[in-house]
Order: C-alpha cells, then structure tokens, then sequence
C-alpha cells in the first residue's frame, strides 16, 4: 500500500497531535483528527496517540465515550503508535497507579519516570528495526517500561538500560517524543505496519 492511500487517526484531545500529523503528511499519508466518537466512523487505517498528560486525555476518552470503540479498534489489529503518554494510555499496568485506560499493552510503566519537566533531555541510541544509525530520543516527562511479558519485543533502552521502546503485535509505543526531532525514520516504520 502506498503512503497516500494511508489515512491515519490521530488522537486529538490534548498533547504533541498536530507534529505527528506533521509527520504523517510529510510522509504522503494522509491524516484526520479524533475529536469525538463520530471521527471514529471514517476510515481509518492506523491510529496515533500522541505525548501530552494522561490522565486528561483518559478523562476525555471516557467523557466523549471513545476510550471502548478505540480499544476495540486496537483489539482487532488495527496499528497503534504511542508516544509518552500514549504509552501510559496502552499500559496494562501503571506503577503505584490504579488507573487503567486502553490496557492492550503488557507493560507496567512507571509515570514521570525521569522527574518533571526540568528533567527532560535527549539521549541518542540505537531502535531495533530502524535502519540508519543511532536516533535522537527527546524525553519530556517520560515514562519507562519497568516490565513487560516475554511476548513483548524491545525495540530501546536509555542509557541506565530501562526499556523506552516497544512492539507487541499491532502496537509501537515508545517512552519518548520522536514527532519533535525532524527524523521520520519510526513514522515510516510504522506506516510500514499498515
């Protein structure tokens, strides 16, 4: 399939969309929005959700009754990206947190693992199944995978070997921010899914 025949869904209720959909256009696919229930009906090949706060966005999905149809989608291998909070949203497991939002992903990850925002930065480092070199991961307010089921493939860890980059069937969810570094290489990746 080519690119401009890919139409991808990117959450838009809060957080990093508009750079993903940035992301996706410069590739030749196309993108809608998720706003409300009623954009889940257009077709959709692939869905982004994107960094930005959590459990706003977990509030939002169940105010606008999105949370169960997206979930649904996700279930029945429609492909996943997750960035940072999108993360947390696919987690089965969040440390010292009983929330649960999509929890397709099994994975515990720890919230705000490396402080708050004065403790963002970017680590460069090598992400299974994407060719070119080390890549640029800019981490802000970013979480961590403290664990996983052996069925879950890591695609990168940081520099204190804590896992911030998975696949597990249908779903990419990685701990930091690659819409905000100009390298394409993991939307290609994951357009390739569709």
């Amino acid at each position: 399939m080519q690119n401009e025949k890919i139409t991808v869904g990117v959450l838009a209720l809060q957080g990093a969309f508009i750079e993903h959909e940035q992301m996706i256009k410069s590739l030749g696919a196309n993108t809608v929005e998720l706003r409300q229930k009623s954009d889940l009906d257009q077709k959709i090949d692939a869905v982004i959700l994107p960094g930005g706060e959590s459990t706003v966005q977990g509030k939002l999905l169940n105010e606008l009754d999105m949370m169960e149809p997206l979930k649904a989608m996700i279930k029945a291998g429609k492909p996943v990206l997750a960035t940072c909070a999108g993360l947390i949203l696919l987690a089965e497991h969040i440390e010292e947190d009983d929330h649960l939002y999509f929890g397709t992903l099994p994975v515990t990850v720890k919230r705000n693992a490396y402080g708050r925002q004065l403790g963002s930065f970017s680590q460069n480092a090598c992400i299974a199944g994407v060719t070119g070199g080390e890549y640029l991961m800019r981490f802000i307010r970013a979480p961590y995978i403290a664990g996983s089921t052996e069925q879950v493939e890591v695609l990168a860890r940081d520099a204190k070997n804590h896992i911030v980059g998975v696949r597990y069937e249908n779903q990419l969810a990685f701990a930091f921010h690659p819409e905000l570094t100009g390298d394409t290489r993991i939307h290609e990746s994951f357009l390739n899914m569709v």
